[in-house]
């Protein structure tokens, strides 16, 4: 599965009513299309998938499909903390046409690394479909061990893990072990170029809702061996960064789309809207990239 430099883990507008504005899905697509993804997930966490219902999730994700219309790789959130709902929603995904699925480690019931392998081999093993596994031990509490993902990455269809652990020990680890056909994909914006430098393949990024030709440029740096003119834009980055992931995710990244006509900041419990204080926070930082932006 071939996913280019950024994959972006869209969001999901909401009307006020809280309903998906498939309007407003649209115009998403089409400003990520634009600026610099290389391929779209759809129901991850930014998307707010635990508050989508299975059905919500099965028409969000042929919206997109139908919209991108093979444009770009469309990957599907179809992972949860139930193996057997997971492996359901995988197919019935895998009928409508997507062209892989991501599954997120199971979060809340804390299993052993026996049962994180038997739960990603038992969904991978049902499905045709290529696999992202998708660590986040910051959310799911549990952290799936290098060796249980080279173990998983012998299953031919499990080709990409997304790696938001936060260390490069462990990223350096599974790429050291990795067989032909695993790639690792950051799951942390700030630490895309790191990944690069110690042999990644990209990222999975949320920033690149704002910030995607420039994350795509600074990646062509790297490419090319510019690597200072690479860590200038890193830089600048980074804060920015930092000002996305200031408050619960998305809320913070649907005030900034907001603020240059895309979308609206629309979340639903439990995440709540920003505060005036929180989004001059974010102004702040935005502007503050602007500047430095006329550096590259």
């Amino acid at each position: 599965m071939n996913i280019g430099n950024i994959a972006t883990a869209m969001i999901t507008p909401f009307r006020e009513d809280g309903s998906i504005h498939f309007e407003q899905v649209s115009e998403v697509i089409e400003h990520l299309i634009a600026n610099g993804t290389d391929a779209i997930v759809v129901c991850g966490t930014t998307g707010e998938s635990p508050t989508l219902s299975h059905d919500e999730k099965v028409a969000l994700i042929h919206f997109v499909l139908k919209k991108v219309d093979k444009r770009i790789p469309v990957i599907a959130g179809t992972g949860s903390y139930n193996t057997q709902a997971s492996l359901e929603l995988t197919k019935e995904v895998e009928a409508v046409g997507v062209d892989g699925v991501m599954l997120v480690c199971p979060y809340y019931n804390k299993p052993s690394e026996r049962g994180i392998y038997a739960h990603f081999a038992t969904i991978a093993k049902s499905t045709s479909l290529p696999v992202m596994l998708y660590n986040i031990p910051g959310r799911s509490i549990v952290n799936i061990q290098p060796k249980t993902i080279l173990d998983l990455s012998e299953i031919p269809n499990i080709q990409i893990i997304k790696e938001a652990s936060g260390s490069l020990d462990q990223m350096t680890e599974i790429i050291a072990g990795a067989p032909d056909g695993l790639e690792v994909y950051s799951g942390d914006d700030g630490l895309t170029l790191p990944l690069l430098a110690i042999g990644g393949s990209g990222v999975i990024s949320v920033a690149s809702h704002l910030v995607g030709n420039d994350m795509q440029k600074m990646i062509a740096l790297f490419k090319e061996g510019r690597n200072q003119e690479a860590a200038t834009i890193h830089q600048a980055l980074l804060p920015l960064i930092r000002a996305l992931f200031s408050t619960p995710s998305p809320s913070t990244v649907k005030y900034a789309l907001a603020k240059i006509g895309i979308g609206s900041e629309n979340v639903r419990l439990p995440i709540v809207r920003l505060t005036d204080k929180e989004k001059l926070a974010f102004d702040h930082a935005w502007e503050e990239y602007l500047e430095k932006q006329k550096q590259f």
